[in-house]
């Protein structure tokens, strides 16, 4: 046999099993990303390797014992069947007297006592009713995945649906942590009722396709290009979407609703560089908070004063 039709035949075997291999590892990073169950490594091993965050230990303990005041605490649980038939379950804390309603959405893998228990004090301060929502596919509400946004935004339209008919007059806000944060700007790019007055998304991505190109080439050091292709099909067949079908920056293009963007300087999950992008896609009023020192999802623990400042004058400005 001639060296080239060797070299030819090596090559070729080469490539199936970097094909095979690619494919592979690749499907059970979705499988970590979006199936209900999570893998056991992930949940052995924690998520620290996919997120890049560096552990907060102080941030950590303020953060279990906040989630677990909010979780003890008493509320309505309400049920919403969604436009594709699924039962999602919410958990109404109600204030008396309130001046507005925030609907809170949760990060991946998350739970919304755990997203929002170091703010749940500034918000019943503030006067807020506040409906702290189990996402789909997490927690006790329906679904099989977590769809990164393409799927959760519909749901956030639902919900404001339902809060504009359960709570009428009331000034209706939308408030995401991460996946959370993503969910809300997807959903202003769509039709939403008059009561929704603003949306307020802290670490928010751009999108599922960006995120996980940042994810796999940033923080685990894997080859984007094949990967992005496969992630691509998975999802596709998942969700019935590519994972770059649709985007924040693609919604603030189309939106009319007020937005408060605000993330960590040092963010290590979402690159502080997807927040500019989103503000400065933002067709509607935008303003943008970054806090110094901040990673992934602690820009409250870390600049407290800062982030109720600007939420404080985001309501202020757009309650009526």
């Amino acid at each position: 046999m001639k060296k080239t039709a060797k070299a030819a035949i090596f090559v070729t075997a080469a490539a199936a099993l970097y094909g095979a291999a690619a494919y592979g590892v690749t499907r059970t990073l979705m499988d970590v990303a979006m199936k209900r169950e999570a893998p056991k490594a992930l949940k052995n091993k924690g998520s620290a390797q996919l997120t890049g965050e560096k552990r907060d230990e102080p941030y950590r303990e303020a953060q279990r014992a906040a989630a677990k005041k909010l979780a003890s605490s008493e509320t309505e649980t309400v049920l919403l069947e969604n436009r594709d038939g699924l039962t999602l379950v919410g958990h109404l804390r109600e204030c008396e007297k309130a001046e507005r309603l925030v609907i809170a959405f949760h990060g991946w893998r998350s739970a919304w006592y755990r997203d929002f228990g170091l703010l749940a004090d500034f918000l019943s301060r503030e006067q807020c009713s506040v409906l702290y929502v189990e996402q789909r596919a997490q927690n006790e509400s329906e679904g099989e995945y977590i769809g990164f946004g393409l799927t959760e935004r519909y749901d956030c339209v639902d919900w404001a649906n339902w809060a504009a008919e359960r709570f009428p007059g009331l000034p209706v806000y939308l408030m995401g942590v991460s996946l959370g944060g993503a969910t809300v700007l997807m959903a202003a790019g769509d039709i939403l009722p008059a009561a929704v007055h603003g949306v307020i998304a802290d670490s928010a991505y751009t999108s599922p396709r960006a995120i996980w190109q940042h994810v796999m080439g940033k923080n685990l050091h894997l080859p984007v290009r094949a990967a992005t292709v496969i992630a691509d099909l998975l999802c596709q067949k998942r969700l019935n979407a590519s994972s770059g079908s649709y985007s924040t920056v693609e919604a603030l293009k189309n939106t009319d609703v007020p937005i408060l963007l605000i993330h960590g300087e040092d963010d290590h999950f979402v690159p502080l560089k997807m927040a500019f992008e989103n503000r400065d896609a933002c067709a509607a009023p935008c303003k943008l908070l970054v806090v110094p020192g901040a990673d992934h999802a602690m820009s409250y623990y870390m600049g407290r004063g800062a982030y109720e400042a600007a939420v404080r004058a985001f309501w202020e400005h757009f309650d009526k």
